[in-house]
């Protein structure tokens, strides 16, 4: 090739797709993006041939948690949990009830790196949080719940449940090893949560939560 030309990148192989892409020598980093990003598509459709009807309840799921894993609720007056109930609330009331939240709902962050206006914007995100907590339950409910799993070596796994908004989620704290075992387990949990014939054929919000879950 000439000076100034593109070089050509060659993905794939005869048991797959093949994708070629010529870039300049500007475009290296995009270059890789895309390739990320083909790999990512990969295995999301690889992943979507394992999801399968399996569906049970948040209950069936707590009641999982505390036979197979010894699950233990985190208590309700607890710092931890008080903090993860607020960031929820307001995630779900901007989501579900965003007319709830006025003029606070459509924030933006600031452009450049003006740390006055950064101030202000998080001050704002604060606003919001407060005042979605402080929406009554009869207005906008929530059953929220958070069980701990402690393994060895000091590491933890936490599920959040909400039941009325029906959420499920899951944070891990340990060594690199124990996360990645963790995570493993984060998943089958996640799996036997499960997904309807429905909720497959809809593509709806709990099969892409699911299949966001097995992506990771």
């Amino acid at each position: 090739m000439g000076k100034g030309a593109g070089s050509v990148s060659i993905i794939g192989g005869t048991d797959g797709p093949t994708s070629i892409f010529i870039v300049g020598k500007g475009d290296r980093e995009k270059l890789t993006t895309r390739i990320q990003n083909y790999f990512r598509k990969l295995k999301r459709n690889r992943l979507k041939k394992r999801i399968t009807v399996n569906s049970h309840t948040l209950e069936e799921v707590v009641q999982l948690l505390k036979r197979e894993y010894g699950a233990v609720e985190v208590s309700q007056q607890s710092f931890h949990y008080q903090e993860q109930r607020k960031c929820l609330k307001a995630s779900l009331v901007m989501r579900h009830r965003p007319d709830l939240l006025g003029e606070l709902m459509d924030l933006k962050p600031p452009e450049g790196e003006d740390v006055e206006a950064l101030k202000t914007f998080c001050g704002q995100i604060q606003e919001r949080e407060k005042m979605a907590a402080e929406i009554a339950e009869n207005i906008f409910p929530l059953d929220f719940h958070i069980y701990e799993i402690r393994c060895p070596k000091n590491c933890m796994m936490r599920i959040g449940v909400e039941t009325v908004w029906q959420v499920l989620d899951g944070s891990f704290s340990g060594d690199k090893k124990t996360m990645k075992e963790l995570k493993k387990l984060f998943k089958k949990i996640y799996l036997y949560y499960g997904v309807t014939a429905r909720d497959i054929k809809n593509e709806a919000e709990r099969y892409k939560e699911l299949l966001a879950i097995l992506c990771l």
